[in-house]
């Protein structure tokens, strides 16, 4: 019945009878509730499966019984207890490649990425030949940011079989996000060679296609996405949700192909429902949409251009723009080095620098198809414009732009630190930073409400050295907290002293250590954004005052104040983040091109582990962000060669260049 039940209901019920009657006679007998928890998990019945599988080891535990419990917990992503599970089979029994793999991959879904990689090492020791642990080890280097180790590591998987779908696609979007377009899609095409219906590689290969300019090949394969319609009760995939979106935007881009950049923009051009559904990944559900017009046949797709075909200047441009790119790169686990968002962020790095230093001289810049001084806003959007060009998968848009209602609700920008089992590890280093500044609301907050029991708080608060032990102390000590707790960090203002604006929220809830949330978010409400948007402005103001002293006479202390004032102004951007995404990288190319109008160069990297928006959200004030910024920015007179680069804007006018 048990063979047969694969195939039919009412065999397995079949079977789970005839077992259940042999228990029933015989209970202490391990492989009968073995070979009942083997039928009970296929049909779903994952509890009653492991209770099953928990029995028979009381009775006999076998490394194979704590493998099979193990597979079991990992599927229900309980992590922690699987990895206890596979750890004590191979206790029992070291030479098991399969449980060494899983254990690997119950350190990689919890974000341990180091100890995954061991374990994979480790599976390979024993199985030399052994695909999974390959491209698992490619995943697990990937993640951390290793480029080199994970395409070493996909190699290895597709020598052993050059037709493994999976290898193909993680390898395909490692190198799309790494800025290798051309690679990427040679490993996309390959996958839908061998699986027509791929879905990943079907949405990555319309993306890479439209990302180079090659639209018409790009909407084919993503209409191919967008005919896969889930079957009733079956949940649609993520790239079924997201193609509409990619579609109607490749026809815009398309469509403006080669109208000059300064004469359109996306924030007022599209929908404003579209961009808030597009913004927040939901559902393509939008009342009484009109469909961007298809491919107009005269506008002809993006010829590849060779490097060596450009002016010597701009070829001199291009390289420059390569440099400052990557002087932006975070040397975080997490964030795998992208050639392209480089080369687009050092181009606007210099387009930055340019447009402020015409500022100073009085002259006006045309944006958004209006000829005018340049105001801060359309300082951040020249470094908007070519982060969209970088990327035209996620949604770089201003978040005050959105409909109305949108904003009344407010807009979460939402990071996830744990959740669950699974550690957030890009922001691993600010754990302790974060832990330190609760303690400290904390003790605010009973020191107002609770004097008495202050020393007690205290005492208790020392004892706590990670977040998830926070949640006790705050049950015992304030009877309002039952599931959790948030804490709101605080942005003084420099126009009125004394204010303070509401920085990010830290939000701890859960009932058990391994079931908790730790996440940070911003809200972006009217009222926020006008607050800081008065902040930003009068920044700017000031700052434009001083950068045109600065042109007519280059004192010291000038530039001085020059450089804290474009880091003060960007320390409230970071806070306030105004864009649904790369505010980040955004801001700090904004930081470099106006530090470099005003003749100083940023020649220091960014440190290991450190976060620019994390730095800026976490400083107690702009001073102290200017101080640490300037700590690694090492900041130097800039070279006399940057005056001489051709300008960026006259160079790349229009989307097709």
């Amino acid at each position: 019945y048990g063979k047969k039940g694969l195939h039919d209901m009412k065999n397995a019920e079949l079977a789970l009878f005839e077992l259940s009657r042999v228990i029933s006679l015989e209970p202490d007998h391990p492989e009968v509730f073995e070979q009942r928890a083997e039928i009970l998990s296929p049909l779903g019945r994952i509890s009653e499966a492991l209770s099953d599988l928990t029995k028979a080891i009381q009775l006999q535990p076998s490394a194979r019984l704590y493998r099979h419990r193990g597979t079991l917990y990992f599927i229900s992503e309980d992590y922690a207890t699987a990895h206890e599970d596979f750890q004590h089979s191979l206790e029992l029994n070291k030479n098991q490649p399969i449980a060494m793999l899983y254990k690997g991959l119950t350190f990689f879904h919890r974000g341990l990425l180091k100890e995954a990689i061991e374990s994979f090492k480790e599976a390979l020791k024993q199985k030399a030949d052994f695909i999974d642990a390959y491209k698992s080890l490619g995943q697990a280097y990937r993640e951390l940011g290793n480029f080199d180790a994970a395409t070493e590591s996909f190699q290895k998987a597709l020598l052993l079989n050059q037709n493994h779908v999976q290898t193909l696609q993680l390898k395909g979007m490692m190198l799309y996000h790494h800025g290798s377009l051309d690679e990427a899609l040679k490993n996309f095409k390959r996958c839908l060679q061998l699986e027509p219906y791929n879905e990943v590689c079907q949405y990555m290969k319309g993306l890479s296609h439209v990302a180079m300019g090659q639209f018409y090949e790009g909407i084919k394969a993503q209409t191919k996405v967008m005919l896969n319609d889930p079957l009733p009760g079956q949940k649609a995939s993520p790239e079924y949700l997201k193609v509409k979106y990619l579609r109607e935007y490749s026809r815009y881009l398309h469509a403006h192909l080669d109208t000059p950049l300064t004469e359109y923009n996306v924030d007022t051009d599209l929908p404003g429902n579209f961009k808030d559904h597009w913004a927040k990944n939901l559902p393509f559900l939008i009342e009484n949409y009109e469909e961007q017009p298809g491919l107009q046949p005269h506008i002809k797709d993006v010829l590849f251009q060779n490097f060596e075909s450009y002016r010597p200047d701009v070829q001199e441009l291009i390289c420059v723009a390569d440099h400052l790119g990557s002087m932006m790169q975070y040397e975080t686990p997490g964030f795998l080095p992208n050639k392209r968002i480089h080369r687009a962020m050092g181009l606007a790095t210099l387009e930055v620098m340019q447009a402020v230093q015409r500022t100073w001289a009085n002259s006006k810049v045309r944006m958004n198809g209006k000829t005018r001084l340049m105001q801060w806003r359309d300082m951040f959007d020249i470094a908007v414009k070519w982060r969209r060009i970088a990327d035209p998968d996620q949604p770089v848009l201003w978040l005050d732009q959105m409909p109305a209602r949108s904003l009344s609700r407010g807009f979460n920008n939402h990071i996830n630190l744990i959740r669950g089992q699974v550690i957030n590890m890009r922001y691993l280093e600010y754990f302790e930073k974060i832990l330190h500044f609760i303690k400290d609301r904390i003790l605010v907050y009973h020191g107002a409400n609770n004097p008495k029991g202050l020393l007690e708080v205290r005492e208790a608060l020392e004892k706590v050295h990670k977040v998830e032990d926070l949640l006790p102390i705050m049950k015992q000590f304030n009877s309002k907290t039952r599931d959790g707790f948030t804490v709101n960090t605080k942005v003084p203002s420099l126009k009125d002293q004394g204010k303070e604006y509401d920085g990010f929220t830290i939000t701890i809830t859960g009932d058990k250590v391994g079931n908790i949330l730790f996440s940070v978010e911003t809200q972006t409400t009217e009222e926020r954004t006008q607050l800081y948007h008065a902040e930003i402005d009068a920044l700017y103001k000031d700052l434009t005052a001083k950068g045109k002293i600065l042109i007519l006479s280059a004192e010291l202390g000038e530039v001085d104040a020059v450089c804290n004032l474009i880091l003060s102004l960007v320390y409230y951007f970071y806070n306030l983040m105004p864009l649904s995404r790369g505010s980040s990288v955004i801001a700090y190319s904004v930081i470099m091109g106006a530090l470099m109008a005003s003749g100083k160069e940023v020649s220091g990297k960014i440190p290991k582990g450190k976060l620019v928006d994390f730095e800026a959200m976490t400083a107690p004030g702009s001073e102290a962000f200017s101080k640490i910024a300037r700590s690694w920015m090492n900041l130097k007179s800039i070279s006399p060669s940057y005056k001489s680069l051709p300008s960026v804007s006259e160079t790349f006018p229009t989307l097709r260049t």
